[in-house]
């Protein structure tokens, strides 16, 4: 006799009684059915249905070819998961996870070193931690992820500049027109990803600078007058 312990489902005159999702008193149908929860509902269907009115074949059939298909596309979607992950090794991703106790959504992120599958899931290793490859929310270019650390670092050197007011042409002259030159050399995803203060500030630094020397106030404008 089949073991019907684990078959979440009544069999009652060879109906399935408990997957009416219509009704607010009835629990969600269970998920994660396989091949064998589904042959254990089947022979309980079998074993309690009226023998007035019994289940003709050919709906057995219709509900067998029903499953094959669901699971066909459980299997589909199971391994365009499996490659997708595969394609992010070596990628800079963002993992959105969220906390269920109070809601709160936090995000990391890393380089993916590797994955691993587990149950038909796969896990993207980030600085020697697993993470649900359901939880990637962002897969970052390459150009971009360097880019911006580019710009980062641009920012980084902006800031070391002292006060306007303690700009001089000895000590600070040559500093400000590399940074001038090497703005106006970044490509333009580089400088949409600037923050727009530091562009203003450095601006501010050069016109300071130009100020000193009694030149006319340069401009971030490409065209040559």
């Amino acid at each position: 006799m089949a073991d019907l312990s684990s078959v979440e489902a009544i069999i009652e005159n060879g109906k399935v009684k408990n997957l009416d999702t219509n009704s607010s008193s009835n629990k969600a149908a269970p998920t994660g059915y396989d091949k064998d929860s589904f042959l254990k509902i089947l022979v309980a269907q079998m074993k309690y249905q009226d023998p007035m009115e019994p289940t003709s074949n050919t709906e057995y059939i219709s509900q067998y070819a029903t499953f094959t298909q669901v699971e066909q596309l459980s299997n589909m979607a199971n391994s365009m998961s499996l490659s997708r992950a595969s394609e992010m090794v070596g990628k800079t991703v963002v993992v959105t996870q969220t906390n269920p106790d109070n809601g709160k959504s936090t995000e990391i992120q890393g380089v993916v070193d590797f994955v691993t599958y587990s149950g038909n899931k796969a896990y993207l290793s980030i600085n020697g931690t697993n993470y649900n490859i359901d939880d990637v929310t962002q897969v970052l270019d390459s150009d971009y992820t360097d880019a911006l650390k580019v710009v980062d670092d641009f920012q980084k050197n902006i800031d070391k500049l002292p006060e306007l007011e303690y700009i001089t042409e000895e000590k600070h002259g040559e500093t400000i027109d590399s940074m001038y030159d090497y703005y106006m050399n970044l490509d333009d995803r580089a400088k949409n990803l600037m923050n727009k203060n530091y562009v203003t500030s450095l601006l501010q630094y050069v016109n300071q600078l130009d100020d000193i020397r009694g030149d006319t106030h340069r401009t971030f404008s490409k065209d040559k007058t």
